[in-house]
């Protein structure tokens, strides 16, 4: 594991994966598009900080000033990069989520609110029977819903890296690397983002019927299959080796 100085706060691993990853995105932007844009998105970002910690009338005006003087070409690559930023952001807390969640069931920690643990358990202090509950779920309907979202028209290949992007992060938690595999795991994160830069985020044609049904097939093997064999997956009586 490379985050060696772990304190009591618990959101420290979040922020140090959201400064790693914004760090190869701007190292990436920066070998694509030159320093020029680099050098524009860093001035908007660091004087958005500004205005948001101090909420300065001059950092605001500073940022529209800056903003309504682009040009249409860097105006793209720069809003691509605060994009790609928000996407990568929301990776790290996705993992962060899973990363607080194992913490709790390693810990042995009360059932969290929102987890089938924490209703069952609220199912027990409310002292419902057995035959109480299998009569709810007998008229209850229980399915997944998956929505043909119209705005969900990114690239497959986008996806795919987000999905790379997030097992690397995770392997970092739990795997405790050698000097050669931090290198190993750093490089294939540059070469994720670096795909993701080089992918057009947005697809250039109308998407039919079926690039729908496709791209909603595509998460199958991420989520549903996975999770059938699991829960199909006979288990063992407790102590059996």
């Amino acid at each position: 594991m490379e985050r060696s100085d772990q304190t009591s706060d618990k959101d420290a691993p979040l922020r140090y994966d959201i400064r790693l990853l914004g760090r190869i995105l701007g190292e990436t932007v920066r070998a694509q598009e030159g320093d020029q844009v680099f050098g524009i998105i860093e001035r908007i970002r660091q004087t958005a900080l500004r205005f948001h910690r101090d909420a300065e009338a001059a950092a605001r005006q500073e940022l529209q000033t800056i903003i309504s003087s682009l040009p249409d070409d860097q105006a793209i690559r720069i809003i691509r990069a605060f994009g790609y930023f928000s996407h990568l952001a929301n990776i790290a807390e996705d993992q962060h989520h899973i990363r607080r969640t194992r913490a709790y069931a390693m810990a042995n920690a009360a059932p969290r609110e929102g987890t089938m643990a924490y209703a069952l358990a609220r199912a027990r202090e409310a002292r419902l029977s057995r035959a109480s509950l299998h009569a709810f779920f007998e008229s209850a309907l229980c399915s997944p819903v998956l929505t043909a979202h119209p705005t969900e028209i990114r690239h497959q290949s986008s996806i795919e890296r987000e999905m790379e992007i997030a097992q690397l992060l995770e392997a970092r938690d739990r795997v405790q690397f050698t000097p050669e595999e931090l290198t190993t795991n750093r490089d294939a994160l540059r070469r994720a983002v670096l795909t993701l830069w080089q992918t057009s985020i947005l697809r250039g044609k109308r998407l039919r019927i079926l690039d729908e049904v496709a791209n909603c097939l595509a998460y199958y093997d991420h989520t549903f299959f996975r999770t059938s064999a699991t829960l199909r997956r006979p288990r063992r009586p407790v102590g059996d080796d």
